[in-house]
């Protein structure tokens, strides 16, 4: 009754990141407009590739995937933060921040397995085109999403199953705009140094490992097109893999930054500045860097618009 008690009777504060000074209002109107870009266009991206049987393949099938996670992280935080910072209302009880917290974990797990499958994708793609039939088939393609979703998911059980178990006897105040690890572990009067590492060791795991897969293949893109490329393929393989790995470095760097950085020396204000660059920019910036520049993708987009026109 005691664990009942704590966990469903009290509620946190969520402090937010903005104030409503005319500079925070402009933010927060900026924030707005990133959260439709990147809705917009991750919705658009699984309705082509849904839609156009042309795209029915792994690569788009995994692209399709990851606008999809994208499209479901950027709405567990935003419109929260949207609804507190209009009405005013900040409270969230720890049943709601657990359910947040689970959904955002793991997304934000799914997401780091599912870039590594992208990377290896496209390492296959360009690297062995003619076995790439049977190295990515729609069967392994599947099997592989399948699994990023699973291990994800087990991690965002387990974080909520461990948070839920802390005693919350410190302040209410949760000095972000969502719910999330690192914030709880401040608040929590409850020893959290074994959960701590076992937190590190599933970044270890989440986080260095498919950042590893990523580095590999991307190198061997790039050594092969250097090898056998022309001078536009040349360009167009380093503009596509820079671009790439910009998203990717943005998002990795972030997660590690907030989750392998120790608690000790944890800041509020960064955590808040950086956790907005993998739950808000990122999203946005993945269909634009990973789908829209696609040839193929285009063309079903202007296919499309095309039909569009013409039923009316």
């Amino acid at each position: 009754m005691a664990w009942e008690n704590q966990t469903f009777n009290t509620d946190f504060i969520l402090l937010g990141i903005f104030n409503h000074s005319p500079f925070h209002t402009f933010l927060f109107t900026l924030v707005l407009a990133i959260f439709t870009v990147a809705c917009v266009g991750n919705m658009a991206m699984v309705m082509l590739i849904y839609l156009d049987a042309q795209l029915r393949t792994p690569m788009y099938f995994l692209l399709s995937q990851l606008s999809l996670m994208d499209l479901m992280l950027v709405c567990t935080t935003v419109p929260r933060m949207a609804v507190n910072f209009l009405s005013g209302r900040k409270s969230i009880s720890l049943a709601g921040c657990g359910t947040q917290l689970f959904f955002y974990v793991s997304l934000l797990g799914t997401e780091c397995f599912l870039l590594a499958v992208t990377a290896y994708d496209c390492y296959v793609a360009i690297c062995y085109p003619l076995r790439y039939p049977v190295l990515m088939s729609q069967k392994l393609c599947a099997l592989m999403v399948t699994l990023s979703w699973i291990f994800g998911s087990i991690d965002g059980v387990i974080d909520v199953a461990v948070a839920l178990t802390f005693s919350y006897c410190r302040s209410r105040k949760i000095t972000h705009f969502f719910c999330d690890v690192p914030v709880l572990f401040t608040l929590s009067c409850t020893d959290t140094k074994a959960f701590e590492r076992m937190v590190f060791v599933c970044c270890v795991i989440m986080l260095l490992f498919p950042v590893a897969i990523i580095t590999g293949s991307y190198t061997h893109v790039i050594l092969a097109v250097t090898r056998v490329g022309s001078g536009e393929g040349r360009h167009k393989a380093f503009a596509t893999c820079s671009s790439h790995l910009m998203v990717v470095g943005i998002y990795y760097g972030a997660a590690m930054f907030i989750y392998m950085w120790p608690t000790s020396e944890w800041s509020p204000t960064q955590d808040k500045m950086v956790s907005a660059f993998y739950t808000i920019l990122t999203p946005m910036l993945n269909p634009l860097f990973y789908s829209l520049p696609n040839r193929e993708v285009s063309r079903a987009f202007m296919k499309l618009v095309g039909k569009a026109k013409s039923a009316q």
